[in-house]
């Protein structure tokens, strides 16, 4: 039998799809948290599978705390949680859920974002809750329209063509994006105009970022490219923290430099900022809409994820190439 080690609980389908195969014995982290590092090492020592999520390190530390360690499923399309040369190296097999649902979500929180900041719907909310709603007024909590702005789009992988196509079906905007490659589809199909990056960061009224975190990713959006930024404009980040430099961007909010952020992700997640300081002017910034990594947080994309982690479980125990293999 195989000792599968699940770090934290996911939705169940997955979990009652292995449970089915009747080779695989579970043993499944229960608190819904972060498993501690102390206990995810221990637990390692007996796995032969780990189903891990995007939180938990899988490095060299991991890799020799776990001898009979032979594959990890992670459950995230991400996987810079893993370091994969090392499990190359180990012959350890690494798969993610690449599942085109995922994208889908996404692509609707990212313009969730957009919209919330353009109809500043946090600080109305908030407004209201705080009674300060005493009459209409024709200044009151103005914001902007989204229909006849220019979104710019960097990363046209399958979440940011998601967003194009939304934008460009739905709500009336110019479209433009940067890739490390053109893409004629794109423009052919959705009128969508490639620019350099500092080319649409002068243009776009709202820039959504949709790239990997790679070392030529990591601070792509710092100090520099924020101060090119319309003082209108708004960022979205739904990629990786890391993409964007949450000192500068927090400096650049606080002086109204831009006219605002939606992020999903963190730099220093869990926390909003790096720093404790810029935390908390970040949080009491009203021209920001912050959610806890929840792009992707729907009932019907988590529980694809749980299947095709799964499935990519299953695959391997056959002797097969798991579907979503991550080849390094």
């Amino acid at each position: 039998m195989t000792r599968l080690l699940v770090t934290r609980p996911i939705p169940d389908e997955g979990i009652k799809m292995l449970r089915r195969s009747r080779k695989v014995v579970i043993d499944q982290y229960k608190p819904d948290r972060v498993m501690p590092r102390e206990e995810l090492l221990r637990r390692a020592r007996k796995a032969d599978v780990i189903l891990s999520i995007l939180t938990d390190k899988m490095d060299a530390e991991l890799f020799n705390a776990a001898p009979r360690l032979k594959m990890i499923a992670n459950y995230a399309v991400g996987f810079d949680n893993i370091d994969l040369k090392e499990a190359k190296k180990r012959g350890i097999t690494v798969a993610h859920t690449r599942y085109a649902g995922i994208s889908e979500s996404v692509a609707e929180h990212a313009i969730g974002l957009m919209l919330a900041l353009a109809h500043r719907l946090v600080e109305a909310d908030r407004f209201m809750r705080d009674g300060k709603y005493e009459a209409w007024g024709p200044r009151m909590l103005l914001g902007a329209d989204l229909i006849g702005k220019t979104v710019g789009v960097i990363g046209t992988g399958a979440i940011g063509t998601g967003i194009i196509r939304r934008l460009h079906d739905g709500f009336g905007v110019k479209v433009v994006y940067n890739d490390v490659k053109r893409n004629q589809t794109l423009e052919e199909t959705m009128d969508a105009r490639f620019l350099s990056k500092d080319a649409l960061l002068k243009t776009a009224d709202f820039i959504s970022l949709h790239v990997p975190l790679l070392p030529s990713t990591r601070h792509m959006i710092g100090a520099r490219e924020l101060k090119l930024m319309k003082k209108t404009a708004f960022l979205i980040n739904t990629s990786r923290g890391p993409v964007v430099d949450a000192h500068a961007l927090t400096r650049a909010l606080a002086r109204r430099q831009i006219g605002g952020a939606g992020l999903d992700v963190y730099e220093c997640e869990p926390n909003v900022a790096c720093d404790a300081k810029d935390s908390m002017q970040m949080i009491k910034l009203p021209n920001v809409v912050l959610t806890p990594h929840t792009a992707s947080a729907t009932i019907e994309t988590r529980q694809a994820m749980s299947r095709a982690a799964a499935r990519n479980i299953l695959a391997f125990l056959e002797g097969k190439t798991p579907p979503d293999l991550v080849d390094a």
